[in-house]
């Protein structure tokens, strides 16, 4: 952004300023509170799989809730689409645009977004957006989750289409909606929470533009994305110039068996940070590939984390970085490429590449990558009564060691920023039992800094159903830095009611592997579903570990005292639950 666009309006008072911050900040707030109070989907209400934010104008990113970070860096895009297809000019109060086209600024197709122009005495003053997760739009699979060859296979794709006129729904899109989805008892009532979240965001920029002007209101605009911008590029310029290479792989495509790759090479040069993706793979034949806009979130999100996270997000951030993506690449899919997995695995992939280049970077400030999947499934439930219901949920898995201390224990990946549904939640709204949800032992890479520990999450189908789900890491865990190890695979489990067990994802007992993006996999009455999740990889040298340390973790049952001796090289007596010292030293020498 140049000088001469910060000071469009001329300079504002920093009181001034830091008002309209926080304002920017808590019109997006308002609009989270309302979304997930009033939305009707669980996954909107309990996982809070959603996103709002505020554009400018000149479709620029102004404000953004903490929600989804890799719904937030790609909601521009959505913006743009908008553009493309109607032109700024000709929208009027009360159009509200829906798209959820995963090559026109979409990612997958449930990702579902609305926007909405905002005007002050007939002035165009900026654009409130909503994105959100919607619970299932058709396709082969419960959630869109065929895992076929063509984006058709997962549900219906929508083209930028005003879905709202003079704030007066069309009801024969709306209808269109309805009778595409396993879902439509969740559509309209989701579809009014999004539009009072719009309706929130207009309601205060027009008050803001009334007790200040527009003109005040604009300029506070402009100005926090160049203060935003100055920021990021100083914190550039703290990383030594130089090319850092990343790579990552998800397991399948689910089509072949063959691993696909991301690799990249980050280039830091002076306030600038170039993302190349030459090497990585080309468009793969299942269902993982991501759209551009979806990448580009991913980019700016993973390197955001490290950059400047306490700066007003807004588009500031993204000015510094620019990317190349091959033509044909998985990462940069074309029309027809299946794409539903990109948000859940692709963009994690991309993350944890980033982060392990970022690690030869700044090895003293890295962080070791996490488990870098959403592991989202997806269950048709069958109720007594013979009805279908969706059920939906994302077990968590462990964020990597970190230079200060280990790693956070089953947390979403930091690209999702949503939440796990609570069991009673999902037992009041769904015929299942949750049987189990609690930390996995010996799930956390090993380092100097642990990786945080992943979980064992099962729950019982009391009518029967299928499942679909999108994961990885069941080749090799979460990479560790600096040293550190790589966490265990993840594994999924069909168990009978008499306790026969079988692996349906992952790497069984007798060393055969299946892959993990499974679609509509069926389950029968009584039968359960148990999804082991990583943990975060290691920070720093294994042996450089406290033995005390080490001891903490197994008395607290973070580790078995097989992994302290066989990872860490750390003998326990068991008799007094204390270090061997003399063991531990013969051991690790």
């Amino acid at each position: 952004m140049s000088g001469a666009m910060d000071q469009k309006f001329g300079d504002l008072d920093p009181v001034t300023f830091e008002v309209l911050r926080n304002t920017f900040e808590y019109v997006c707030r308002r609009m989270t509170v309302i979304l997930q109070k009033s939305s009707f989907s669980p996954i909107l209400s309990e996982n809070l799989d959603f996103s709002n934010a505020i554009y400018d104008p000149e479709l620029r990113l102004i404000g953004q809730t903490a929600n989804c970070p890799v719904h937030l860096a790609a909601m521009h895009f959505s913006v743009q689409a908008v553009d493309r297809k109607f032109g700024i000019d000709t929208l009027k109060p009360g159009d509200v645009v829906v798209l959820n086209d995963p090559y026109e600024g979409g990612t997958h197709l449930n990702d579902v977004t609305l926007t909405m122009p905002v005007f002050y005495d007939e002035e165009l003053i900026g654009f409130a957006v909503s994105r959100g997760h919607w619970m299932d739009l058709g396709g082969g699979g419960p959630g869109g989750q065929g895992f076929g060859t063509h984006v058709a296979g997962e549900g219906l794709r929508l083209p930028p289409m005003k879905l709202y006129e003079n704030y007066e729904v069309n009801a024969d899109l709306l209808e269109i909606l309805l009778r595409n989805t396993r879902t439509p008892h969740y559509i309209k009532g989701d579809l009014q929470a999004h539009m009072g979240a719009l309706l929130a965001a207009e309601e205060e920029l027009q008050a803001t533009a009334g007790k200040y002007g527009k003109d005040v209101l604009l300029n506070g605009m402009s100005q926090m994305i160049g203060y935003t911008e100055r920021i990021v590029r100083a914190a550039i310029e703290a990383i030594p110039d130089g090319t850092y290479e990343g790579a990552d792989y998800a397991d399948s495509d689910g089509i072949s068996d063959d691993k696909i790759w991301v690799r990249l090479k980050l280039t830091v040069n002076g306030d600038a940070i170039h993302v190349d993706f030459d090497g990585s793979d080309p468009q793969c034949a299942g269902a993982i590939n991501s759209p551009y806009a979806n990448t580009a979130a991913a980019i700016y999100t993973a390197l955001q984390f490290f950059l400047a996270p306490d700066a007003p997000p807004n588009a500031g951030m993204f000015a510094p970085i620019s990317f190349s993506l091959p033509e044909d690449c998985w990462l940069n899919a074309k029309w027809p490429a299946p794409v539903v997995g990109c948000t859940t695995i692709t963009s994690g992939k991309v993350q944890s590449a980033i982060w392990q280049a970022v690690a030869k970077a700044l090895p003293d400030l890295a962080i070791a990558p996490t488990c870098a999947d959403a592991n989202w499934f997806v269950a048709a439930v069958r109720g007594k009564d013979g009805r279908i219901d969706v059920f939906s949920d994302i077990p968590a898995g462990g964020w990597g060691g970190t230079p200060y201390n280990d790693g956070l224990n089953v947390t979403l990946d930091p690209l999702g920023n949503c939440t796990n549904m609570p069991a009673e939640a999902a037992e009041l709204l769904y015929p299942i039992e949750v049987e189990a949800f609690d930390l996995r032992s010996d799930s956390g890479g090993p380092g100097e800094n642990r990786g945080g520990l992943g979980a064992r999450f099962r729950f019982r189908f009391i009518e029967g159903g299928e499942l679909s789900i999108e994961t990885s890491r069941t080749l090799e865990g979460s990479p560790g830095v600096n040293g550190g190890g790589f966490s265990p695979v993840q594994v999924l489990v069909k168990e009978r009611p008499d306790g026969v067990r079988k692996v349906i994802g992952g790497t069984s007992e007798d060393g055969s592997w299946t892959s993990p993006l499974l679609s509509s996999h069926k389950f029968g009455p009584g039968e359960s579903f148990e999804f082991l999740s990583t943990g975060g990889g290691g920070w720093g040298a294994i042996r450089s570990r406290d033995p005390e340390r080490v001891l903490d973790d197994v008395l607290d049952e973070y580790i078995t005292m097989e992994a302290a001796e066989r990872d860490y090289l750390v003998v326990i007596d068991r008799d007094t639950m204390t270090v061997d010292e003399a063991a531990t030293r013969r051991l690790r020498s």
